[in-house]
């Protein structure tokens, strides 16, 4: 298909009196003006749905999305394990643990792994917001570097007469945080909106599978500096934690200049920029050469369409049919974080009961251990999960394959709570090892994934950063929940006995809320993506979605 394929449409295939795609003429009349405008809207987003894969452009795309997805799972495990290790190089800050334990008090504990998820949490809302009213580029940047500031000023924290370790980390986890909550909304709607139909779930799964290759890393990475720091002293603690964190910017800084590069999606210039004409020549560029020619002194010819303002939102999603999505994407969200971030930041005591390290261990084995198992896991389970889900997204449908992990791993949790008996060991151990990793291949070949794409898919263009914001944050909100109430659970333990009786209890506590996805997926969530144009998903009038034609002016308003 030519990239400009409404250049050869003659005049009178719009009607005796329209004027073909010159909708800026004097002699026109408004409806003429509108007609053509809309015309010309219509066929430019045709292009971009129907495109063929672009091997440099798209795959620019899925790189540049994904860093922020492989820090954040990179950071999921580097901080289990950093605790440990933080607990070993500053043991002053260990009271109110047990004497014979590794690891922090469980508030410190608990206080470090949360805050990240509250950073999350406001950072989705916010530049969900900020990327829908100053556009998907302009954001994009910022995210990435709030992530390298937040990862590096972790990295160089320090213990301070008047600033602990812990108060620190604190701080810099919730800046980490911010962006790691920006990028989710900014990611997927980046992927979703430059995606030509056909191949929009595999293009954003990609996107969404750098997570399992950032925990990977993670773990490869603790067992290197593990293998090369052998010794037990704080010394060599205090070095261990500062690499294993500090790593975490390398991605991030690799894509820093292509994420202030990257350009704007023609859907946010065309509907919310309102600038048609720009919005068709990025089209016709990219299309043709991969590649954007930006003109800083061009014109902007802005034309009249819906704009977004509270009375606009609020006659949206007031409509049940696009509130009911919404409350769909966000409980769904919720459900999967609370169980998946339930088990997954509890990593080396969930895999250290699973996997039956011997408590007479070292803190260096123990940290070892816990580092094999997360590759396991990682490598028998996450990361298989995510390309499953890459190979059938685009044809099962996401509903299908979200309800399908929900059930599955409801399952999978029932059967671990009824097994998860002291002592664990024989069949019953083995058994478990096995259901665990099936677990996690059913999360990301399922809810992990379609959790993150669903919501970039449906609603109007001019709220659909807003729309996945809100449900990250519940996701986040799922996580944050998760953790109080496992900390609730063993405060009267140390974090180093966490017994057969409080992970049946997860497990049983994983399987409700992943029966609530299940129900939700099919009674809120009403319409299935695949195949259909975003435009289609936004449950708006699209033949008149243009309501008068553009006037030029320079800048941006």
């Amino acid at each position: 298909m030519s990239a400009y394929l409404l250049q050869t449409i003659p005049r009178e295939s719009f009607g005796t009196n329209h004027s073909g795609l010159d909708a800026r003429t004097d002699t026109d009349s408004i409806p003429d003006k509108v007609y053509v405008l809309n015309q010309r809207r219509s066929q430019a987003l045709r292009e971009i749905d129907g495109a063929n894969f672009l091997w440099l452009f798209h795959t620019k795309v899925v790189l540049i999305a994904g860093v922020g997805f492989f820090t954040d799972a990179y950071d999921l495990f580097a901080i289990t394990q950093a605790s440990i290790m933080l607990a070993q190089a500053y043991p002053q800050q260990n009271q109110g643990a047990s004497t014979n334990t590794s690891a922090f008090s469980m508030g410190k504990d608990l206080s470090l792994k949360v805050i990240a998820q509250i950073g999350t949490f406001f950072g989705a809302l916010i530049f969900g917001w900020l990327a829908d009213t100053r556009g998907r580029k302009r954001m994009y940047g910022i995210e990435l570097i709030l992530i390298i500031i937040g990862t590096f000023g972790q990295a160089i924290s320090n213990d301070g007469e008047n600033v602990s370790i812990i108060g620190a980390l604190i701080f810099w986890r919730f800046i980490m945080g911010l962006g790691i909550g920006g990028d989710y909304p900014s990611s997927a709607i980046l992927a979703s909106e430059f995606a030509p139909v056909r191949i929009r779930g595999r293009l954003m799964t990609a996107v969404i599978a750098s997570q399992g290759w950032g925990q990977f890393s993670a773990a490869v990475v603790a067992m290197v500096t593990i293998s090369r720091i052998t010794n037990d002293t704080a010394k060599a603690a205090d070095l261990m934690w500062r690499i294993l964190i500090g790593a975490g910017c390398i991605p991030g800084l690799l894509a820093l200049f292509s994420r202030f590069t990257i350009p704007e999606t023609p859907r946010f210039t065309m509907d919310i920029e309102r600038d048609i004409d720009k919005a068709k020549s990025d089209i016709d560029n990219f299309l043709q050469t991969a590649t954007f020619v930006i003109d800083p002194d061009a014109d902007v010819k802005r034309v009249c369409a819906p704009k977004a303002s509270w009375d606009d939102f609020r006659e949206y999603f007031g409509k049940f049919e696009n509130l009911r999505v919404l409350i769909g994407c966000s409980l769904c969200w919720f459900s999967l974080d609370l169980a998946f971030y339930g088990l997954a930041l509890n990593a080396p005591f969930t895999t250290k009961a699973i996997f039956r390290s011997d408590p007479t261990d070292m803190p260096y084995q123990r940290l070892w251990n816990a580092a094999r198992a997360n590759i396991i896991v990682t490598a028998a389970s996450l990361i298989p999960g995510f390309y499953l889900c890459f190979l059938f997204i685009d044809f099962w449908g996401r509903k299908r394959i979200q309800a399908m992990g929900f059930t599955a791993a409801a399952v999978l949790l029932i059967v671990l709570g009824a097994i998860c008996r002291d002592p664990l060991d024989g069949n019953r151990l083995t058994a478990m090892i096995v259901l665990y990793c099936i677990l996690y291949l059913f999360f990301n070949f399922g809810p992990n994934t379609t959790t993150f794409i669903i919501p970039a898919e449906f609603f109007p263009t001019r709220y659909r950063s807003t729309a996945h914001g809100i449900a990250t944050a519940s996701g986040k909100l799922g996580a944050i929940v998760a953790q109080i109430v496992y900390g609730l659970t063993v405060e009267k333990q140390t974090k180093d006995e966490v017994d057969a009786r409080n992970l049946r209890i997860m497990f049983f506590v994983c399987a409700a809320f992943s029966l609530i996805g299940v129900l939700a997926t099919y009674t809120l969530i009403d319409r299935e993506p695949r195949g259909k144009s975003l435009e289609d998903l936004s449950n708006e009038d699209q033949d008149n979605f243009i309501t008068a034609p553009h006037t030029a002016y320079s800048g941006f308003r």
